[in-house]
């Protein structure tokens, strides 16, 4: 008997799954919220040179505030006062001829910078004057982050192949609370930056672990919508971020505010089952059967799980699943070395070009509360699509297809004019759809090709990779400085390579998810291939529980 057969009889999509599906979403929605924050924590607002120790010296008498910044600071060409730059002494004169040419003395801010509040009302700017020459420092923030995300993901895929699901969920869930509190209360630029990156390094556990835990509990029928609920996660929490942002305008609040639905996580966390496919994998068949036998309790299914005993469930899987796995073991067999290979190089282009697009769009001419919005509302039509093809034409071809129509918009947005801004803005909207298409369908793919002995590893390593492609998607960005249309024409060559590389891949629709290394390469006992259709699950039967069908 296959374990997708015993999933199936004791309804691969019951109450108790769509419990586990419900828990994980709530920690998923903080997740876009994190990877999203630094575009409010981290935003510079308009600022020019503190020139209040001069007003206390009596030097303005009483002079109107335009007319104080008027003879301090000079103007730019907008007419707005400078940012870094104040008059080496005050230019009084200009108060009569304001347009005068003649070249002024001028020297950098010497007492700090006074911001205006009218957005927000403390950033990291404010609070630690990152702007001028430190101003590079706002940008640092989301590369750190990326970077303990980065790490984080390869750290939680190893750990939790090797300790269970359930364990490194709840670590994930206190760790990244506690890290993401502790910047709160951060002294300096430089511990904020620290507990940054281990906030990155903890919370990207919640979404590397859910999304296999919630794979392993369905059936084959409900892969796809599992997909698709957890990405809405995303899409859900991105837009929810600009309304929480919106009322909130206080950078330590805004953190605590996006953190909070952690604490509700780590309470929920006693309902969610270790999976029953890890345990038996890795030689647990009793705790296995106790996790099965309350989803057939909770799915009203009790009477299938009462004809199993414990050790019926140890012949599921071969005796090669009691060893411990590790991320050298993605490069010792030649088809799951190749498969690694071909499933890397799709999440490092996938995450290049859904940021690299995120990035680049502009000409919406709306505010970043409403624009972050829109970025969030776009992906759920995207989701929605995916989720009607990934049963009617497979996954390997929306895959495919997704990066070639990425590609194409991309293309497209090269030969459109720059001035043109509604086209290449509608243009480039359409190509960030496809993009995400992509991504949320690699998540589900990747899940359904790896083996449940390596199936946290490779998704760990695959995560690895994505961020580093998050990372160097901004650095494709600044290429734009040499040619206009230089990072458009490398995004578009990275999504046709996408493409090419899916289509390597083999069609998992319908089939039941390797258990070892051993089916992938083609020399196990589990390579059944399963249709998923209805009726032939209704046509299996159960003999009895010693025998390994």
């Amino acid at each position: 008997m296959k374990f997708d057969d015993l999933i199936t009889e004791i309804n691969g999509f019951g109450r108790f799954q769509k419990m586990i599906i419900c828990i994980s979403f709530v920690g998923r929605f903080t997740i876009p919220c994190h990877f999203l924050l630094s575009n409010f924590i981290a935003a510079i607002p308009s600022h020019h040179c503190d020139i209040s120790s001069l007003d206390a010296e009596g030097i303005f008498w009483n002079l109107s505030r335009e007319q104080k910044l008027a003879a301090s600071i000079p103007a730019q060409e907008d007419g707005t006062p400078a940012s870094c730059l104040m008059f080496s002494y005050p230019q009084f004169h200009l108060l009569a001829n304001s347009s005068s040419s003649t070249e002024r003395p001028v020297v950098e801010c010497q007492n700090g910078w006074e911001y205006d509040n009218s957005t927000f009302i403390s950033t990291l700017a404010t609070q630690w004057d990152l702007v001028c020459d430190n101003r590079g420092l706002n940008k640092a923030v989301a590369t750190i982050f990326f970077v303990g995300v980065m790490f984080g993901a390869a750290f939680y895929g190893g750990m939790s192949d090797r300790f269970g699901r359930k364990p490194m969920l709840l670590v994930s869930y206190i760790s990244g609370m506690a890290f993401a509190l502790a910047s709160v209360f951060s002294s300096s630029f430089i511990m904020f930056a620290v507990l940054r990156f281990f906030s990155g390094f903890t919370i990207t556990g919640i979404v590397i672990v859910s999304s296999v835990l919630n794979v392993e509990w369905v059936d084959i029928q409900h892969r796809r919508l599992v997909c698709i609920i957890d990405s809405m996660a995303w899409a859900f929490g991105s837009t929810s971020l600009s309304l929480i942002a919106y009322c909130i305008r206080d950078w330590r609040w805004l953190t605590v505010a996006v953190t909070s639905p952690l604490l509700l996580c780590t309470v929920l966390w006693w309902w969610v089952p270790e999976s029953a496919r890890w345990l038996i994998a890795n030689g647990k068949a009793e705790r296995a059967h106790f996790y099965l036998h309350k989803c057939a309790v909770m799915n009203r299914k009790e009477e299938v799980i009462s004809r199993i005993k414990p050790e019926a469930l140890s012949i599921i899987i071969t005796d090669q699943g009691k060893k411990n796995y590790s991320y050298l073991d993605l490069v010792r067999t030649p088809k799951i070395r190749r498969l690694a290979m071909l499933t890397g190089t799709i999440w490092f282009c996938v995450a290049t070009i859904t940021y690299g697009i995120s990035l680049n769009i502009t000409g919406f001419g709306l505010n970043m509360y409403l624009t972050q919005f829109v970025y969030g509302a776009i992906e759920v039509p995207s989701k929605l699509i995916v989720y009607y093809l990934l049963e009617k034409i497979g996954r390997r071809k929306t895959e495919a297809g997704a990066h070639l129509l990425a590609g194409i918009s991309l293309m497209i947005n090269i030969f459109i004019p720059k001035d043109q801004w509604i086209g290449r803005t509608v243009v480039a909207v359409l190509g960030k759809g496809f993009a995400v298409a992509a991504f949320s369908t690699i998540v589900l793919y990747s899940s359904e090709l790896y083996p449940t002995v390596l199936r946290q590893n490779g998704m760990g390593y695959n995560s690895f990779l994505a961020r580093l492609g998050v990372s160097v998607a901004p650095l494709v960005l600044l290429l734009d400085s040499f040619w206009g249309h230089f990072s458009q024409t490398i995004l578009c060559s990275v999504a046709f390579v996408a493409c090419l590389v899916a289509w390597q891949l083999p069609e998992t629709r319908g089939r039941c998810l390797p258990e070892t290394i051993e089916d992938v390469e083609g020399t196990g006992k589990n390579l059944i291939k399963h249709h998923g259709k209805q009726e032939d699950v209704e046509k299996m039967k159960m003999k009895e529980p010693t025998e390994d069908h």
